[in-house]
């Protein structure tokens, strides 16, 4: 017999196709937007959406739509009340923090469906063990992500030049970074114990299935985003400490460590001048 409550007229389901395997498992640090910061990462794909014949075509575009689910909001934690009510207005971080404005007129985490929204380059339609995996790039969701769909990104509708952007005109302000001493032979010896010689040269020690090797599996593909800490990666976590993750009512604060969790290291940083962030701790989790 059919579910005669009307209220679940108002709702929509929709699968989890795959989920986002990324060296950010915090939402601190993350990017707010996508294409800030040029992170590499990975869309493991879901059985019985993995397969190839999915993809055909795919390789001809250079970007992606993604859709994608808020998994660590609180929404998704608590089932009472107080926490899924709908709220109608937020503060983004780029107003301060303090200024109040729509939900619908924010990107804000906090939105009825719970549901983001990224353009992503990709970087190959990777084939291993006859699964399917993206490998994408300047995604700005975090390790293990829902991912509830994928389409082309078309330059002709999609990117649009005659546009207001409210109250983000343009890219926010970037910081300095610079890294101590101690930090960086903190981070190099971390290097050196886990980065095989050939780490740096991308997918020189990781072989498609498709190539005849069937040397790669899908669990040493992930773990070459996810997890391996190798030399160019301090580039990319000055580049995610750049962009200020720290909230903004404390952004004015000197000498007070925060601590981004990037890959299998916890980064420590502070503030040590106006407009300045430094680098000065980097531990293995």
């Amino acid at each position: 017999m059919l579910d005669e409550n009307p209220l679940l007229d108002n709702y929509h389901q929709a699968p989890v196709i795959g989920y986002h395997r990324a060296p950010l498992s915090q939402k601190f640090g993350a990017p707010r937007q996508p294409n800030l910061v040029a992170l590499t990462s990975v869309i493991e794909m879901l059985a019985p959406y993995d397969t190839p014949a999915a993809f055909d075509g795919l390789d001809k575009f250079s970007h992606i739509w993604v859709s994608w689910q808020f998994h660590h909001n609180y929404r998704y934690k608590n089932n009472n009340e107080t926490s899924t009510r709908f709220r109608a207005q937020v503060r983004p971080p780029r107003l301060g923090g303090n200024q109040k404005i729509g939900v619908f007129a924010s990107r804000s985490m906090y939105r009825p469906s719970g549901l983001g929204l990224s353009v992503v380059k990709i970087e190959q339609v990777k084939i291993v063990q006859g699964r399917v995996l993206l490998i994408i790039e300047g995604a700005d969701m975090i390790d293990g992500t829902p991912i509830i769909d994928i389409k082309p990104y078309v330059a002709y509708s999609d990117a649009l030049i005659q546009t207001e952007s409210g109250f983000a005109p343009t890219a926010p302000e970037l910081l300095n970074v610079t890294v101590t001493d101690v930090a960086n032979e903190q981070f190099m010896m971390l290097v050196s114990v886990g980065e095989p010689s050939n780490a740096n040269n991308d997918d020189t020690n990781i072989k498609d299935a498709n190539t005849g090797s069937n040397s790669a599996t899908v669990a040493s593909t992930v773990h070459h985003i996810q997890s391996q800490l190798i030399g160019s990666d301090m580039s990319i976590i000055k580049e995610l400490i750049a962009q200020d993750p720290r909230p903004a009512y404390r952004r004015t604060e000197i000498a007070t460590p925060f601590v981004m969790r990037y890959k299998s290291v916890d980064v420590s940083f502070q503030l040590i001048e106006s407009g300045q962030l430094q680098i000065i701790a980097v531990v293995a989790v």
